[in-house]
């Protein structure tokens, strides 16, 4: 394919309209410069594009890949496989866009959880929140890749339990590790009860005593 022979086929296809680069690009909802590359034979439009300029000059496709004309009737087949080639490559970068917002949502409900575990102190109930709604994102973002990638629904069912189930493990034994290891009050408790000089923090596996709160000789541990 001679690309200096293409780019002038289309420059004189244009002229024939009396039309401008400005006006070419307008039209095809491309920049000016993309239809100045073309006509130079610095760069050759894309496939999708193909199909839209061929209907516009009333030629064929293999006519505009050749650069000149050789017959006035436009070849069905080529035309219907150009359509096909163009349906598909706009899937192709409808589905890359797909995944590139998957990601994110996965990676944005990674670091709300991620944060909230280490901006807010276990006392505060928005620490506990917050992580559970970047968790919530980051299954959205779970399920919604599952999706693209065509998974049965009773599979992504089925990944979404295990996922859920991993998540809520993971609260629970970093919970514990904090109780235990590092002797502050559970993050995820659902229940609160105070008394004189102690607080009561029930959790859906133990119960956690917080005795002399906010003073020198507070422990923590949990009830036997």
């Amino acid at each position: 394919m001679d690309q200096q022979k293409v780019g002038q086929f289309l420059k004189t296809l244009r002229k024939e309209k009396k039309l401008t680069q400005e006006m070419l690009a307008e039209t095809l909802k491309v920049s000016s410069r993309s239809v100045s590359r073309w006509e130079t034979g610095s760069n050759m439009p894309d496939i999708s594009l193909l199909v839209e300029l061929s209907q516009f000059y009333d030629i064929s496709i293999p006519e505009l890949i050749d650069g000149e004309r050789k017959s006035e009737n436009m070849n069905q087949e080529t035309k219907d496989t150009a359509i096909k080639m163009a349906e598909y490559s706009k899937h192709e970068l409808s589905f890359a866009k797909q995944n590139i917002i998957n990601v994110l949502f996965m990676a944005f409900g990674l670091f709300i959880m991620i944060s909230a575990l280490a901006i807010f102190p276990n006392e505060s109930s928005w620490g506990s929140i917050y992580a559970i709604l970047g968790g919530t994102l980051l299954l959205i973002g779970i399920y919604m890749k599952m999706k693209v990638m065509l998974l049965k629904f009773s599979m992504r069912i089925m990944i979404m339990i295990g996922c859920v189930f991993i998540l809520f493990g993971a609260f629970t034994v970093l919970d514990y590790i904090t109780v235990t290891q590092l002797h502050q009050v559970p993050r995820f408790s659902y229940k609160k009860s105070y008394g004189e000089n102690i607080v009561e923090h029930q959790t859906l596996f133990y119960k956690v005593i917080q005795r002399n709160p906010g003073k020198e000789n507070e422990k923590i541990e949990i009830a036997q």
